[in-house]
């Protein structure tokens, strides 16, 4: 029999997310299923564009309804459904189990307060303390973060704060109520090196104490030193997926290929995706893909373990959305390009 503690924190089921505007609606999120166990970092990778935000928002109904519509699916948190669920149901969720850390601190902190009125009242609200008791634990969270003389910085406004700085404030809040899943949106992008280390450092240590991330990073450097497991997002669903290990080492859909070799370490954006140009129906990389045939215009492809010896079960092993790896194909052509494309990058931001 199967425990609590053995089934998987979060587990996401066919998500669809539309975003209706007056021009088009837009299938934002379109048929993503992925899992996370309690303690894991996954990275979500992809485009801007591709879908990733929009994934992350929906899963605690971030999004606002209009224009975002969640269409179908399931998203699962420890047993309870989250999906189209009323606000009070989900607010017992956010903050208190499942914390948000956006790229833009600004998102997360008032500028009409200080970062101790903050951190304090977030903390009252889900424990039961004194605000003294409060305030204290305000302070060693900011230790935690790296905020330098957090004494007195605590009762500094947002605006007191560097880029760099707001950002660890933020992931401070974040960690007020010592949440089951972080789920951090670009956390590493507007800080410096120094600071993205720290960060990094700060995350590997909260998941040894059983947390589990969500990372969207553009940042392959980071994904190395953070991930578990990756998922590779195109067109609002996910092309490949598996142990990061594995994937680094034989990235083997075109578009992960694609991808990594358009990594660039001085900005490592990738041109935005444009929605319009996207195919509705089979393979979402079709006409960008160099190896696509007639098959791939028509049903989208399930999911094919890249060994072909084992079945596709999301079971963390590497698996592709791709046709040609289907028993009846022969991949051996996308194969022979993934060596070029893997990025060797494991523990470059350790330092």
């Amino acid at each position: 029999m199967t425990s609590e503690r053995d089934s998987p924190l979060l587990t996401v089921e066919n998500l669809r997310t539309h975003i209706h505007t007056d021009q088009r609606t837009v299938r934002a999120v379109d048929g993503v299923s992925f899992k996370i166990d309690r303690g894991e970092t996954v990275c979500l990778v992809g485009q801007s564009g591709s879908g990733k935000s929009v994934t992350c928002e929906s899963l605690t109904g971030l999004l606002p309804q209009p224009p975002a519509e969640f269409v179908s699916g399931s998203v699962t948190f420890e047993g309870q459904e989250l999906l189209n669920q009323d606000d009070s149901t989900l607010r017992a969720v956010r903050g208190k189990h499942i914390a948000h850390l956006f790229q833009n601190p600004q998102q997360a902190l008032d500028p009409v307060y200080s970062v101790g009125d903050q951190l304090v009242e977030t903390i009252r609200i889900h424990e039961d303390v004194s605000k003294r008791a409060a305030r204290e634990r305000a302070i060693e969270l900011l230790r935690q973060v790296g905020i330098p003389n957090a004494q007195r910085r605590i009762d500094d406004y947002p605006h007191e704060f560097s880029g760099g700085m707001a950002q660890r404030v933020a992931l401070a809040l974040a960690l007020t109520t010592d949440p089951d899943l972080l789920i951090a949106d670009e956390p590493t992008t507007a800080v410096d090196v120094t600071v993205q280390a720290r960060l990094i450092e700060l995350l590997r240590e909260l998941t040894k104490d059983g947390m589990a991330v969500l990372l969207v990073t553009h940042d392959l450097r980071v994904v190395a030193s953070l991930a578990d497991r990756i998922l590779v997002m195109y067109g609002g669903t996910i092309l490949e997926r598996g142990p990061i290990e594995d994937v680094f080492a034989q990235p083997s859909h075109p578009y992960t290929q694609a991808l990594f070799r358009s990594y660039d370490q001085i900005d490592s954006r990738q041109e935005r995706v444009s929605r319009e140009d996207i195919p509705t129906s089979g393979c979402r990389f079709q006409g960008e893909c160099q190896h696509a045939v007639e098959a791939c215009t028509e049903e989208r492809p399930p999911f094919y373990p890249v060994d072909q010896k084992q079945t596709a079960s999301d079971n963390g092993q590497q698996e592709v959305s791709c046709i040609f790896y289907n028993e009846k194909r022969n991949p051996r052509s996308i194969r022979a390009a993934a060596s070029e494309a893997s990025p060797s990058m494991r523990g470059e931001t350790d330092d």
